[in-house]
């Protein structure tokens, strides 16, 4: 017999999943731009980029965020703080439009129609309701934040498949750390240092020729 705690994991691997009708394939995240300039030419580079931004930059805001709202904190004022912790336009339109494509699916699924939200906190609204531990909720969602950017850099720089699995294979220790540290956060643990991450972000705005949104 399924438990609730299998069906609840199952109901998160599916909002997370590349299927589920976020659009997160079309956003980049600013890698396109670092690409384009050369900060990220190989897997290694990629590896690297993408554990900074886990670490010390949006991943880690998210992954905060995310912890607050599954402990049932408001939700406006967090999506307040969401909004603002947002580096450029490009990153705001990313978190907002990804978020209400989640809410706008999780609404023809259910029939409840929901206010949109930024990505991290539509997510911890729809999994209050799960059977699963905050940890696990914040390692999946980092997991597959990871994972689109992995396959952003193997579409990209390029990259072989087998290379991109192996650099997502490698961050899954730090994804462990992180939620597991970000579980236990609040709002006062909010910070930033991927400055590098950031400038490109911005800079993508005015790249001639473009992929991704973002």
């Amino acid at each position: 017999m399924s438990t609730p705690e299998a069906l609840g994991l199952l109901s998160l691997v599916q909002w997370l999943s590349p299927a589920f009708p976020t659009g997160a394939f079309a956003y980049s995240h600013g890698l396109e731009q670092a690409v384009a300039e050369g900060d990220v030419r190989d897997a290694p580079a990629l590896a690297d980029w993408l554990a900074d931004i886990l670490a010390h930059g949006a991943g880690w805001n998210d992954a905060v965020l995310l912890a607050c709202a599954l402990r049932g904190e408001d939700l406006a004022p967090l999506a307040g703080l969401a909004r603002a912790l947002a580096g450029s336009a490009e990153r705001l339109h990313e978190t907002e439009a990804q978020g209400a494509a989640f809410t706008r699916a999780q609404a023809e699924m259910t029939g409840s129609p929901l206010a949109p939200l930024p990505l991290p906190l539509a997510v911890a609204r729809a999994a209050r309701g799960l059977a699963l531990p905050a940890g696990q909720v914040i390692a999946l969602f980092q997991h597959s934040f990871a994972s689109n950017l992995v396959s952003a850099g193997v579409r990209f720089i390029p990259l072989g498949q087998s290379a991109g699995q192996a650099v997502l294979a490698g961050l899954h220790p730090m994804i462990a750390a992180l939620a597991a540290r970000a579980a236990a956060a609040t709002r006062a643990d909010l910070a930033s240092a991927a400055f590098r991450a950031e400038l490109q972000a911005a800079a993508h705005e005015t790249l001639d020729v473009r992929i991704f949104k973002t």
